[in-house]
């Protein structure tokens, strides 16, 4: 289950960054995949939707959400989370 929430994501942003899914990796910044502001939103979105899930994500003062956008590896761990927290 994990695993396929992991190449989910990774193919969203992978599809947001015109990469290939593998060079996303969990240590990437968005910034560094060439995410910008506006791309990371979109990205948000196609992650709620793909998993039916509501991303505590603040665009405007990412610094105060509860959803880590530092790196892909916080990004997965926080879309587990909160996929968990629906299951539950």
């Amino acid at each position: 289950m994990t695993d396929d929430i992991k190449s989910r994501i990774r193919n969203i942003i992978a599809e947001q960054a015109m990469l290939e899914p593998e060079q996303v990796t969990d240590d990437a910044t968005p910034e560094e995949l060439g995410i910008d502001s506006l791309g990371l939103v979109e990205s948000i979105f196609a992650i709620e939707e793909e998993f039916d899930i509501s991303v505590p994500f603040n665009a405007n003062e990412p610094e105060k959400s509860e959803f880590d956008i530092s790196n892909m590896g916080t990004i997965i761990a926080a879309v587990e989370r909160l996929v968990a927290q629906k299951a539950a």
